[in-house]
C-alpha cells in the first residue's frame, strides 16, 4: 500500500498564542463547531491502527495546532506507545510536530527525542518582527520564550527548523529577517495568508512586496552558498532541486492538492490544513478507514479542483516551477479561472532571478555529494 502522511490536530485550535495572523482561527469561525478539545487516547489509537492498516511502506504523523502541545505529555508519551505496539510492522514511522516553542523544556525534549521528532518552530525573525504580532494571551512579547525553547532543543541535539510567516511588516525587512535567522541553519519562508473573506488586514502582503522579498532572499540565500556555509531555506531548495531534475517535495509546488489527511483532535477527517471546514469534512477517522476516506467523493473533488491549468499559465515559461501555487492563495481571474494571487510575485521573482538559480544549481551539482544533499535532503516542515 502507499505511504501515508496524516497531519493531526491533537490540541485542535487551542493555543496559549493569540497570533494577529493565525489562520486556523479564521477556519474555525467558518465552522459550525470550532473547537474539538483534546484528542482522547481512544481517538488516537484508532488513528494510528487505520494508518497501520492502510500503509505497509512509511507513515507520516504530523502535529499541529493551535498548540500541539497543549494535549499534554502523557498524550505524545501514549501516542509512541502506541506506535510500538506496532513494531513488527514493516512500516517506518516519523514523527514532526510544528510548535510555537514556548513550551518547550527537558521533559518534551526527553519524548521528542523518544520519537526521533523533527521540530518545527514559528520564529517570526527579528524582535520586533515577531513580537509585533506573535504576541501571548496578555498581549505580551513572546520571541525570548521562543528562543529559550529552541535554546532546549539545541542542548539535546534534537532536529529543528523554523518556519517564519512572510507579513508585510518583515517583506519590507529581508536583510534583517534572514540575518537573524540564519543560525538555524534551515528555514522556511511561508506567505502571510488573508482570512476566507480575503480582507486586508495591518500584516496582509501584496504581491509586489512578496516578489521583491523574494529576490532580496534569494541573494542572500546564494552569498551563502558561495560562502561555504549553506542556509535552507525550503522554497528555493525546492527550485533548485526541480530544476536539477528532482520533483518538488511541497503540495504548493506540485500542482496537485489532497496529498495528505488532516484529522482533526474529535477524529474528524479533511483533505488539507486550510481547509478544515464544513464543506470539505470526509468523514470520521471512527468510522471510517484511511481505503475509504481516500475514495471519498469529497476528497475526488478536492483534488480534481486543484488540477485546471489556467490558459495564462500555458503560455507562461515559469509553469514548470509554479504551478500556480498553493489552491488557498487562488483567487478568480478575470478570465474566469482560478490563479494564484501571487502570480505577479512569482513572474517578478523568476524574470529577475531566474538565470542566478539556474547557475546556483549547476554550482550545487558540481559541489561534492555531501553537498547537494544538503539541499535534497532539508528537513520537512510538518
Amino acid at each position: 500500500m502507499p505511504p501515508i502522511t496524516v497531519m493531526i490536530k491533537p490540541a485542535s485550535g487551542l493555543c496559549n498564542l493569540r497570533c494577529s495572523y493565525c489562520f486556523y482561527r479564521d477556519e474555525m469561525a467558518h465552522r459550525a463547531v470550532a473547537e474539538r478539545g483534546i484528542m482522547t487516547k481512544e481517538t488516537a489509537r484508532t488513528l494510528i491502527r487505520r494508518a497501520f492498516a492502510y500503509s505497509d511502506g512509511q507513515i507520516a504523523f504530523a502535529f499541529q495546532g493551535g498548540e500541539p502541545m497543549l494535549a499534554g505529555k502523557e498524550f505524545f508519551r501514549y501516542f509512541l506507545r502506541e506506535i510500538k505496539s506496532y513494531s513488527s510492522s514493516k512500516c517506518a514511522v516519523s514523527n514532526s510536530i510544528q510548535t510555537n516553542g514556548t513550551l518547550i523544556d527537558h521533559e518534551w525534549c526527553e519524548i521528542f527525542k523518544e520519537g526521533n521528532f523533527l521540530v518545527g518552530v514559528s520564529l517570526d525573525g527579528t524582535e520586533e518582527t515577531h513580537d509585533m504580532y506573535r504576541l501571548g494571551t496578555k498581549n505580551e512579547p513572546t520571541q525570548a520564550r521562543v528562543l529559550a525553547g529552541i535554546q532546549q532543543l539545541q542542548d539535546a541535539g534534537i532536529a529543528y527548523n523554523i518556519l517564519c510567516v512572510v507579513t508585510k511588516q518583515i517583506a519590507e525587512k529581508p536583510q534583517e529577517v534572514f540575518n537573524a535567522l540564519k543560525i538555524h541553519r534551515w528555514l522556511q519562508f511561508i506567505p502571510c495568508l488573508n482570512g476566507f473573506d480575503n480582507q486586508n488586514e495591518a500584516w496582509s502582503l501584496t504581491p509586489e512586496a512578496y516578489g521583491t522579498f523574494l529576490i532580496e532572499t534569494f541573494d542572500l540565500y546564494e552569498k551563502a552558498w558561495h560562502s561555504g556555509e549553506p542556509v535552507s531555506v525550503r522554497q528555493f531548495d525546492n527550485w533548485l532541486g526541480m530544476l536539477l531534475g528532482h520533483p518538488p517535495e511541497t503540495c504548493s509546488m506540485s500542482g496537485v492538492c489532497g496529498e495528505y489527511f488532516l484529522a482533526e483532535s474529535d477524529g474528524d477527517i479533511y483533505p488539507c490544513d486550510f481547509y478544515a471546514i464544513d464543506e470539505w469534512h470526509m468523514g470520521n477517522i471512527k468510522e471510517s478507514s484511511f481505503f475509504r476516506l481516500e475514495k471519498s467523493e469529497k476528497r475526488r473533488i478536492f483534488r480534481e479542483e486543484s488540477l485546471p491549468v489556467p490558459k495564462r499559465c500555458t503560455t507562461c515559461k515559469w509553469y514548470f516551477l509554479c504551478r500556480n501555487g498553493c489552491r488557498r492563495d487562488r483567487v478568480l481571474s478575470d478570465e474566469g479561472e482560478l490563479i494564484t494571487n501571487l502570480c505577479s510575485a512569482y513572474q517578478l521573482f523568476f524574470n529577475e532571478r531566474a538565470d542566478q538559480m539556474q547557475n546556483l544549481a549547476r554550482f550545487v551539482a558540481a559541489q561534492p555529494s555531501s553537498q547537494e544533499s544538503v539541499l535534497l535532503s532539508q528537513q520537512k516542515d510538518c
